[in-house]
């Protein structure tokens, strides 16, 4: 392999492991508010749950820029930079993620959308409970996803 994907994989080991402290923070503020009733709780869910896409969108732009050598560009290129995860690009890299993987992740971008637009006293335990109630799932769906894609990256460096 050379420094480029060596540095590569590193950079998204780094943010998996800040993926993993943002659901731990999620967990702990998710059951305080549960258990306190407190709203200032919920904001910190709210937050968290925004750096958690952003985390992986992050590592989606690694990928993009480092591997397919082409970021989205426009008013909508978040979105299609997620849909540019789901593709193969053909004699450059398999999908990085699958068609139902990119559809829960879908949801969890347009609430980061929601939380950068609106106040955070605006967003309600019902909007963020099934979030939070597939976090767990959707987190370890996205570390084999990109795992397995790190994978390839380091045996088509061999």
């Amino acid at each position: 392999m050379n420094k480029k994907e060596l540095t590569l994989i590193s950079r998204i080991e780094e943010e998996l492991d800040e993926l993993g402290t943002i659901v731990t923070r999620i967990g702990k503020a998710w059951k305080s508010a549960s258990q306190r009733k407190d709203d200032l709780y919920l904001d910190s869910v709210a937050l968290n749950l925004h750096g958690f896409y952003s985390c992986l969108e992050r590592i989606f732009e690694l990928i993009a820029k480092n591997i397919d050598g082409s970021l989205p560009q426009g008013e909508n290129w978040h979105q299609e930079l997620l849909k540019q995860m789901m593709i193969e690009i053909k004699q450059v890299r398999p999908p990085v993620i699958s068609k139902t993987l990119y559809s829960s992740l879908n949801d969890y971008r347009g609430f980061r959308h929601v939380v950068r637009n609106v106040y955070t006293f605006n967003i309600s335990y019902k909007k963020l409970k099934p979030l939070v109630d597939d976090l767990a799932d959707v987190y370890e769906s996205i570390r084999l996803h990109i795992y397995d894609f790190m994978n390839v990256i380091k045996s088509a460096g061999e």
